[in-house]
């Protein structure tokens, strides 16, 4: 990936929901003016949910999501059904694409009940209009024909308005002034992806140069080199997570230090919760499950850190013989119940709406939630070095809330 494309995770989701031969297929090749979706009169074409990175005026950078349609039927259907609840999950807005000739369906009226559980931005998108069958438009639904593109710029023009506008925030740069220098701390072992760097890492040299400072990247391998070769102290060190116990004994504690998985949470907004949650580190029993989630999905090299490092971490840490279960890319579970903590990657590869939703899942079950950063500086000793940067959550620490 180039330091200039937006990442998917940083793009705006938008779904198109309704039932089988809705024609959702249909509008969004029409919206996005491309053939993204297959489309066919036979009922229930779109299986799977299709995703698609592009630029979109007057949207700007998004996703569009085309799902299997919600009225599926048999096993399989079932199977669909829940395919398109996960998207739901995904989204930052949402158009409910109504079959004019058939009207509002029950499976319509599931869906909108949905949506405003989880209180997502949504259309109605009432199609074939030009359908002599076409019935009455349902109240504040708009008038689109996708085969016509009747209506379509309107529609785009309506999730314009209705796209959350999330606080923007800056990875890290923020945290430095024009003219520092950082470094960051990106060791390259076997389950480094081969010829290039992660995306946080990516996104924290991109971050650093449009604030003007000047980053330096090295492993920590050659950390004590660089920094003896900088005329001044660096005014941040950032690090993998992975290497927290050796980074923290190099860098004197005059000089600040965190990773890019604490960095990542901030930007995602759960840093907060990743913080309290914590503390159930250190109260795990034996027989416990521990889950841990990625947001991504990639070769397990055998030293990773989902499935190797961080359960090894953890029953060293804990001297307790716990039960470690693993989610990857878009599988996470509804029922969070069987575990005492949810562990999550930074995020990277998540929209901030998925990674919140995860969040408010587990604590409205009761269930601990923090990230790999926090969890790793925690049994490595460095959290309370880790979060002086942000003296509002190193305050959780002194009040006992990690």
């Amino acid at each position: 990936m180039s330091l200039n494309a937006t990442p998917s995770a940083n793009r705006a989701h938008i779904g198109f929901f309704g039932c089988r031969n809705a024609g959702k297929s249909s509008l969004v090749n029409a919206v996005t003016g491309q053939a993204l979706a297959i489309v066919s009169d036979v009922r229930g074409t779109t299986t799977d949910p299709v995703y698609k990175a592009m630029e979109l005026l007057p949207l700007g950078p998004v996703v569009i999501v085309d799902t299997p349609g919600f009225d599926d039927r048999g096993e399989l259907g079932e199977l669909r059904i829940q395919r398109t609840r996960d998207a739901l999950n995904r989204c930052d807005a949402a158009v409910l694409v109504v079959g004019g000739e058939a009207g509002l369906q029950g499976a319509d009226v599931r869906l909108i009940e949905l949506m405003k559980a989880r209180s997502l931005p949504f259309l109605i998108a009432w199609n074939k209009v030009d359908s002599p069958a076409c019935q009455p438009p349902a109240k504040d639904a708009l008038p689109v024909s996708a085969t016509q593109h009747t209506g379509v710029d309107a529609l785009k023009e309506a999730l314009a308005r209705i796209l959350p506008t999330f606080e923007e925030r800056r990875l890290l740069a923020d945290l430095v002034n024009p003219g520092d220098a950082v470094v960051l701390v990106c060791p390259i072992d076997e389950s480094a992806p081969k010829g290039r760097i992660i995306l946080p890492q990516q996104q924290a040299i991109r971050d650093l140069l449009d604030a003007g400072a000047m980053a330096f990247v090295a492993r920590e391998t050659e950390l004590a080199a660089t920094l003896d070769k900088l005329k001044e102290p660096p005014a941040l060190v950032v690090t993998d997570s992975q290497a927290f116990r050796v980074v923290n004994a190099i860098v004197p504690q005059s000089i600040p230090l965190t990773s890019f998985s604490i960095l990542m949470a901030r930007y995602k907004g759960f840093l907060d919760a990743a913080v309290r949650g914590v503390a159930a580190v250190d109260v795990l029993k034996d027989g416990d499950a521990v889950l841990l989630a990625e947001g991504c999905t990639h070769h397990r090299q055998c030293n990773d850190i989902g499935t190797v490092k961080l359960p090894r971490w953890l029953r060293a840490h804990t001297g307790r013989d716990i039960r470690i279960e693993t989610a990857s890319g878009r599988d996470f579970p509804e029922d969070l119940t069987p575990y005492r903590l949810v562990i999550h990657c930074g995020g990277c590869m998540l929209t901030e709406t998925v990674v919140r939703y995860r969040m408010e899942q587990a604590l409205a079950q009761g269930v601990p939630f923090t990230n790999y950063g926090i969890a790793i500086a925690r049994m490595t000793g460095a959290l309370e070095r880790s979060l002086r940067l942000f003296p509002a959550l190193h305050d959780l620490i002194s009040e006992g809330g990690a």
